[in-house]
């Protein structure tokens, strides 16, 4: 566990799940730019704060030790308001200390400062500031903090057309501040937040189809390749099988599933809001009439009952905001495996380089190349009941993760 210093104290701060292996920090020089810059500047805190894109809540954690007149956290993401909610009450901080806001929720009416922590999805910080102007007037303290590298010329123009003049400061610690000064007359083009697009024809039994996606999730804007792909090479006479879509986004995976099993039991999980509300909306626009599903914002399969899945599909993410890491990867596959009954299956797309059936063998003993192409590969692996599988399990879990920022 990693300790934020400002000037406001000094707070314990971990990520989410929180692993003891794990070197990532939950907050970076930008963070420390920001609260450095409130310090100094001796921003007015005394009415409505909103915090955008905290990823592990270190913003709103040293903020609640402010006491501001009101303090509200928007995150996309289930994780980083876990993090949040933990790291809070580690600080201390009174509970009702942080409203705690998806960026689906309906904003505060009116917000006096608003901080920013850019994003890397550039959609997810248009539709944002499109939901979040107008409760802005021309006294709110708009800033935006980010590293050098995650900062371009799109993101000021971002602020600039949705917000008001916007200006960058000197880099510190290769991180920069985006100061912008609301202008409540600015006309603002209409947010283009969801975004609708039609499947192609070789998507299978979803191709053609209209499909929407709220901002901020992977690939929102097209089909990715790697589930093009996966969508090929799908498990066919599954009958009435529970089967996961895991890492759900939109949801086109488990919805093919639905289309060609009319049996099959569905459950969509992800641990972003607007994944999940992408995958919704998509199942009852396209599912028979009646169908059912389950849809679940949360860690992984951490809500579901250990053996009592069939089938779980994964096309696993080999990144966690600007860190590179297979850490989340080997969470989602020691999970699935939880939650497997014996004789079940996890299903897996990915890049081939990306190794995943080494990691798959440690944890199942076993895995087979279902399909292979130029990029991806889809794999299958097969839970097996006895001490020795659970002893891999276990020893893959204790594996130290491998990344870099």
């Amino acid at each position: 566990m990693n300790r934020l210093t400002t000037s406001w104290g000094d707070f314990p701060l971990t990520r989410f799940p929180e692993d003891p292996r794990d070197t990532l920090r939950a907050w970076d020089a930008s963070d420390e730019y920001l609260l450095n810059h409130l310090t100094e500047t001796e921003t007015d805190l005394s009415g409505t704060v909103a915090v955008v894109g905290d990823r592990w809540g270190a913003l709103a954690t040293a903020l609640a030790a402010r006491r501001p007149g009101a303090l509200a956290q928007i995150s996309d993401s289930y994780l980083g308001r876990r993090a949040t909610a933990e790291n809070l009450a580690r600080s201390g901080a009174d509970p009702d200390a942080v409203r705690l806001l998806t960026t689906l929720d309906t904003p505060p009416e009116r917000i006096d400062v608003l901080l920013v922590r850019v994003p890397k999805n550039l959609a997810l910080l248009e539709d944002q500031l499109h939901r979040l102007a107008p409760a802005l007037h021309e006294g709110t303290v708009v800033v935006g903090t980010g590293m050098v590298k995650e900062i371009h010329t799109s993101t000021l123009q971002l602020f600039e057309s949705i917000i008001g003049p916007t200006r960058t400061s000197l880099a510190v610690k290769k991180a920069r501040l985006i100061l912008c000064t609301p202008d409540p007359a600015r006309e603002r083009a209409a947010n283009p937040w969801p975004y609708r697009y039609d499947l192609p024809a070789d998507a299978g039994t979803v191709a053609g189809r209209t499909v929407v996606n709220q901002a901020g999730i992977f690939c929102a804007d097209r089909l990715d390749i790697g589930t093009r792909f996966f969508l090929k090479h799908l498990p066919t006479g599954i009958g009435g099988a529970r089967v996961v879509d895991l890492g759900c986004g939109n949801g086109v995976v488990g919805l093919a599933v639905a289309l060609a099993e009319p049996e099959a039991d569905l459950v969509f999980t992800d641990e972003s809001y607007p994944a999940v509300a992408s995958a919704e909306e998509n199942f009852r626009t396209h599912a028979e009439p009646g169908r059912t599903a389950e849809f679940v914002v949360g860690d992984g399969t951490a809500e579901l009952a250990a053996d009592s899945v069939d089938l779980v599909l994964n096309n696993p993410p080999f990144h966690s905001h600007q860190a590179t890491t297979d850490r989340t990867s080997r969470r989602m596959f020691t999970d699935a495996r939880r939650v497997l009954r014996p004789g079940g299956e996890l299903w897996v797309v990915g890049n081939r380089h990306l190794g995943y059936h080494a990691t798959l063998r440690r944890i199942f003993g076993s895995c087979e190349l279902v399909a292979s192409g130029p990029k991806f590969v889809v794999l299958r692996a097969v839970k097996r009941a006895g001490g020795q599988d659970r002893r891999r399990e276990r020893a893959a879990a204790a594996t130290p993760p491998e990344s870099h920022v």
